[in-house]
């Protein structure tokens, strides 16, 4: 595997970083923090348009926040790790690219059911294109640091640099020693947030404009590990979740040192920095107050996440409530980036640049998801699953859900939600609504048609029933490991 470590680096204090020579006009740098399972509601209270919890302490986020647009709308394109990040990195929704979930679809215990779910790919191909291989053809230098998930190297999808990235969806621990090939170890203990940081400050000095600094943490996806003393100090607070509530101020921290670097090395005004989370949070311990559901569901709690851009003088702070998705991304980047995709190439995201900039938002559209999988656990719908294979569609206030039944003749199991009168999706208006459930269910089989999404209608010939159970742990199918789902 070739990979370029930067080992070389001494990531050096911010105090010994060059000053960039940037040129207004010029095209911008751009900076992606992507955080992993951080929920919607899990930053700190106050943030412009969301709120928070009072319990979590995120000042440098929050400060990021007032200097940037907070998109309260914004949305991850998957509930879960892999499917979010490719869609992210492709500009293209899932059945584009085939990465539904993590490892099997077909997860679970099998008497549980229904269906059998569609064949998974747990790698990017060759063929789709990342932002760094779009970015490349105008002069980007690009680094990847931290989660890759989507096969074994960036370095072969377009980026220069990788430091830590490979297929984990998770580490093994967030203390030195890793255990990550792509990465050495640093001093015993040393924290793997603080550490990818460090790595990334060290490349401000090494890259010459323009550039795509692409920095997914780790963080806050399990195991919950942080530093002791930041432990100690939330649990001295009276913090039920402690360890979760140090993880989110950690990463607060490591936010502010990377935005101090930019500043201090004259890059503040030039770069585009975005930041956000790969899906909803962890179920045990992500705010679920403020929306309904966590990472593996379909509902807002599964897909909405944090959003902020910021880019002083040209993107004016506040906040917006136009709805966006992750797959948004990549169009708007090359278009401030000044770059045309190949031609004939499909992305299915908007260029979010007039929302941005102060000009005409994209106007209505829908957004869609699509998984069909299962993922094993437990929510207030299925008693075994987080998630049945399903779909789903936001038109407006209104969103639909869909969860697949077997057989070609079934009925589809729909729920309808006015988000605007109900964010925590806790009344069903199908019933009341058929004519609006009707049009916006033939908009979901319409879309499915032309991305050409695969359904699963086959039934699952080992299924005995709801209240079926089956000897031995629960889990996935043989072979099917759950790494960072």
């Amino acid at each position: 595997m070739f990979t370029t470590l930067l080992l070389s680096l001494s990531c050096a204090p911010q105090g010994d970083l060059p000053t960039a020579t940037h040129h207004r006009g010029a095209p911008p740098n751009f900076v992606i923090v992507l955080v992993d399972d951080l929920g919607y509601g899990d930053l700190g209270a106050g943030l412009p348009g969301i709120g928070g919890r009072t319990e979590h302490r995120t000042p440098n986020i929050s400060r990021l926040a007032a200097q940037g647009l907070v998109l309260t709308q914004g949305y991850a394109a998957a509930p879960n790790c892999a499917p979010s990040r490719a869609c992210l990195q492709t500009g293209r929704t899932t059945p584009r690219h085939g990465i539904y979930t993590v490892g099997s679809a077909a997860r679970g215990k099998p008497p549980l059911r229904e269906l059998i779910p569609v064949q998974n790919t747990t790698v990017l191909a060759d063929e789709e294109q990342t932002l760094a291989e779009h970015l490349r053809g105008a002069g980007y230098t690009s680094a990847h640091l931290g989660k890759w998930h989507l096969g074994d190297d960036p370095t072969t999808q377009g980026y220069d640099f990788n430091v830590g990235g490979n297929k984990a969806g998770h580490p093994k621990s967030y203390f030195s020693p890793y255990k990550n090939d792509d990465l050495e170890d640093g001093p015993d203990g040393e924290y793997l947030t603080t550490r990818l940081t460090d790595e990334a400050i060290g490349l401000l000095g090494k890259m010459e404009p323009p550039f795509l600094l692409h920095l997914a943490y780790f963080s806050v996806h399990t195991p919950l590990q942080a530093p002791p003393q930041r432990v100690k100090e939330r649990r001295a607070a009276g913090v039920k979740s402690a360890k979760y509530a140090a993880m989110v101020e950690a990463l607060d921290h490591e936010v502010g040192r990377l935005l101090g670097a930019l500043k201090e090395a004259g890059l503040a005004e030039d770069t585009v920095v975005v930041f956000t989370s790969d899906n909803g949070g962890h179920m045990p311990v992500t705010n679920q107050e403020i929306l309904r559901g966590y990472k593996g569901t379909l509902d807002e709690g599964g897909v909405r996440v944090p959003w902020i851009v910021r880019w002083p003088g040209r993107i004016e702070p506040g906040v917006s409530e136009t709805p966006v998705h992750h797959v948004d991304l990549l169009p708007t980047l090359l278009t401030l980036a000044n770059v045309e995709p190949d031609e004939g190439l499909v992305l299915d995201g908007v260029d979010l640049t007039g929302l941005l900039t102060g000009g005409t938002g994209p106007g209505a559209r829908p957004l869609f998801w699509h998984f069909p999988c299962y993922l094993q656990g437990k929510s207030d719908r299925f008693e075994h699953f987080r998630t049945t294979p399903g779909g789903s569609l936001r038109a407006g206030p209104w969103k639909l859900i869909e969860y697949f039944h077997p057989g070609s003749t079934a009925a589809p199991r729909l729920e309808l939600y006015d988000l605007s009168a109900d964010p925590l999706e806790s009344t069903d208006v199908s019933a009341a609504q058929p004519a609006r459930t009707a049009a916006m269910y033939a908009d979901l089989v319409r879309w499915r048609e032309t991305v050409e999404a695969p359904v699963p209608t086959d039934p699952e010939p080992r299924f005995e029933g709801t209240g079926s159970e089956e000897t031995g742990p629960e889990g996935t199918e043989p072979g099917a490991t759950g790494g960072g789902s």
